[in-house]
């Protein structure tokens, strides 16, 4: 039996036809701004989201990392859901790279309210921090791919600019987000100063995300890019990956949302398990097994050894991702050997 991996929608391989893509890109120096097919990227991007400009770059971090430079200067303080993967998993990249503090501020399944984030910003005080950034998660990873509702976008939104503080949106799984509500990318992104998005999720190119913005801010980050080492130069290779998942991998998302719902819908069956079906929007499945006389390293390891693979995020606590290499009999696979390794008696 072939292995389902479900650790995260990072671990999809590019498809024959990308692979194609590929091939055949046309390519040039991107440094010099010569690469038509990373041009092509950029603008197909920026089209889609609304906004003047794009900017490819290797990496999600490096995308959110960039966007957080270029809004802040060092003492400022960013304020940002405490699960976030900017605070999370980006390796305390925007303390050393760009001399910020991050203000953490708990939110109901990594999603912030207004009352709570107007709570954390600091009034001008010679003593404290300017707060200067709001950053958002869309969808947020740690809650389990929970999506902001537009109204809640809109609240936030406007609190930032009341205070005068610039908008940068993670929008890693942004298209997910989308996906599930029929919400455009670009309404999403609309109020937002940068966002960043992710091609190598839920879209399945190898490497890749864009920041979009407008056409001054896209030179700034053009060049933050190049000072953070991210200039690339005959990447049209790559970047024709990110072209072909924005044409051909978006509408096939829901079927990912579909299969995780069968998986938790399965997983909800089975003794032991605690789940909450309704919190599975769209490609993640988060759940627990808190009885289990074994150890999350144990049930990791029967899983894997019945050629499932899981990533743990607590104590006997899992993360199931589905992504388009997984279909709908691997979730029926996947369900039938999850009930033997969590079944408890």
């Amino acid at each position: 039996m072939p292995i389902i991996d479900l650790r995260s929608d990072t671990v999809t391989k590019p498809t024959v036809g990308m692979r194609e893509a590929m091939f055949s890109a046309d390519v040039g120096d991107d440094v010099y701004g010569e690469d038509p097919t990373v041009n092509t990227l950029e603008a197909m991007a920026a089209n889609l989201l609304g906004k003047e400009a794009g900017l490819f770059v290797p990496t999600g971090v490096m995308g959110n990392q960039l966007s957080i430079r270029l809004h802040t200067r060092p003492g400022d303080e960013v304020i940002i859901e405490a699960s976030a993967h900017i605070l999370r998993y980006e390796g305390g990249s925007a303390s050393s790279l760009s001399g910020v503090q991050l203000c953490p501020v708990s939110g109901l399944r990594g999603l912030l309210s207004p009352e709570t984030v107007e709570a954390a910003i600091r009034r001008p005080d010679l003593h404290t921090p300017s707060t200067t950034l709001l950053c958002l998660e869309q969808t947020h990873n740690v809650g389990g791919g929970s999506v902001y509702p537009l109204k809640t976008i809109h609240q936030l939104t406007d609190l930032a600019r009341k205070y005068g503080l610039a908008l940068h949106l993670d929008g890693a799984r942004l298209f997910n987000a989308s996906a599930k509500t029929g919400v455009s990318v670009a309404e999403y992104a609309a109020a937002f100063d940068t966002v960043s998005f992710c091609l190598s999720k839920g879209l399945g190119a190898p490497v890749g995300s864009v920041v979009v913005s407008d056409t001054g801010r896209i030179e700034k980050l053009r060049r933050l890019r190049k000072v953070f080492g991210g200039g690339m130069r005959q990447v049209g290779i790559l970047a024709s990956a990110g072209i072909y998942a924005l044409e051909n991998h978006v509408l096939r998302l829901t079927d990912d949302h579909a299969n995780a719902l069968v998986l938790a819908q399965q997983l909800q069956a089975i003794s032991g398990v605690v789940i909450d079906v309704d919190a599975v929007e769209t490609n993640m499945v988060m759940f627990q097994v808190p009885q289990s006389t074994k150890s999350t390293e144990q049930l990791l390891e029967e899983c894997r050894e019945s050629d499932v693979l899981l990533n743990a995020v607590g104590d006997r606590s899992f993360r199931a991702v589905t992504h388009l290499d997984v279909n709908l009999e691997d979730m029926k696979a996947a369900g039938e050997i999850f009930a033997n390794v969590f079944a408890c008696a």
